[in-house]
């Protein structure tokens, strides 16, 4: 790793990283080998799996670093970066084939776990039967047909307790569609009442501003009723203004025929 400093920081980075993966890598498989539970070589298979991914995308982009530098580097440091790369591909592909080992050992445990046992117990119950005599074949018959009734009325059981549970849930399900429904006929009311009131507010504006016309027209016309009244009884010798119905005109100014004078 000193003599790839001199060469690039970035590849002696790299190379770090690849060094440090293949120490998990190492101490990975050795803890597999003392694990027993098969679902947790599972796990631990997966986790080597990843690492292994990882390690190979490094030495892919050290494989790109190391030819961005050859035209910058001797025959001597080209070959260190080779031989460094061909020695990591091989670290690489070793792991790769000790984690092929285990998950195929893996997979015949599972196999075994799986027809094993059945195998077994039915070489043993084929030894048991020959050791019995025919009563006890019987009463072992008997209690097998006993164990299978109550198998099956617990299954009954069970069946009666779901339908029960969906009658149940039936029921509730209808009387929740009908509160939808009621719900929904409700909400319709509502709007057709907001609607019909809609229709009212808007009648209503429209006869308030009628009403507001009509007293507005009924003011102006009072209004000129009294400016003419005032018209006529400051300046009664008007002709230009005509006399209102229902009003007198002012009386003359009575002239005497007899003067003291």
């Amino acid at each position: 790793m000193d003599s790839l400093s001199g060469v690039s920081e970035e590849l002696a980075e790299i190379e770090g990283q690849i060094s440090d993966i293949f120490r998990a890598l190492s101490n990975g498989f050795q803890k597999l080998e003392k694990i027993k539970d098969s679902n947790r070589q599972s796990r631990q298979l997966e986790e080597l799996t990843a690492k292994m991914r990882e390690c190979k995308r490094l030495i892919k982009e050290f494989d790109r670093e190391s030819k961005d530098f050859e035209y910058k580097n001797d025959s001597d440091a080209n070959k260190i970066l080779s031989e460094r790369k061909q020695s990591m591909i091989k670290e690489l592909n070793s792991y790769v084939a000790l984690k092929k080992q285990y998950a195929s050992n893996l997979e015949n445990k599972r196999v075994d776990l799986f027809e094993g046992p059945g195998e077994g117990f039915a070489e043993e119950n084929v030894l048991l039967a020959s050791n019995m005599s025919n009563q006890q074949l019987m009463d072992q018959g008997n209690q097998m047909i006993d164990e299978t009734d109550q198998a099956i009325e617990r299954s009954k059981k069970v069946v009666h307790e779901t339908i029960d549970v969906g009658t149940e849930t039936a029921a509730a399900l209808k009387a929740q569609t009908e509160q939808m429904s009621r719900i929904v006929n409700e909400l319709d009311s509502i709007h057709f009442s907001i609607k019909k009131a809609s229709k009212l507010v808007k009648e209503i504006g429209r006869q308030v501003a009628t009403d507001r016309c009509i007293m507005a027209l009924l003011f102006l016309i009072v209004v000129g009723v009294i400016a003419i009244i005032i018209v006529k009884l400051v300046n009664p010798s008007n002709k230009d203004i005509r006399d209102i119905p229902g009003l007198a005109p002012p009386a003359p100014s009575r002239k005497l025929l007899w003067s003291p004078n």
